[in-house]
């Protein structure tokens, strides 16, 4: 008996664990607002119709968060992309990075003009 309370401790532990770490990263309606900067090349839901501009839709959030960072800190290397960053916080990157993992990932059904088309 006893050893099937310390079993059930152990479950709800884990259980407990597994709520912490699947806590929100941002606000997707932050990061709406705070996408206007992201439009022009990204497109407004982050799914540009240029090949040269990565696809944000459907990007896994913490996968977002990461080259976010990344770019800020100098890391990763994008002219464009590092001044974007520069000025972002951990709120903005979060928020940026819940409203992008939120949308439609349209690599299926996007068409996308070649670089070099009319």
């Amino acid at each position: 008996m006893k050893s099937i309370s310390c079993f059930v401790l152990i479950l709800a532990a884990c259980g407990l664990v597994g709520v912490a770490i699947a806590q929100p990263i941002g606000d997707v309606e932050a990061g709406r607002s705070k996408s206007q900067a992201c439009v022009a090349c990204h497109g407004e839901v982050g799914a540009a119709d240029n090949p040269a501009f990565p696809m944000l839709a459907g990007q896994h959030a913490d996968y977002l968060v990461y080259a976010l960072e990344a770019y800020r800190s100098g890391d990763r290397n994008n002219a464009i992309m590092n001044g974007q960053a520069a000025a972002l916080s951990d709120e903005d990157i979060g928020d940026l990075a819940a409203y992008f993992s939120s949308q439609n990932a349209a690599l299926y059904g996007l068409r996308r003009k070649s670089a070099k088309s009319d």
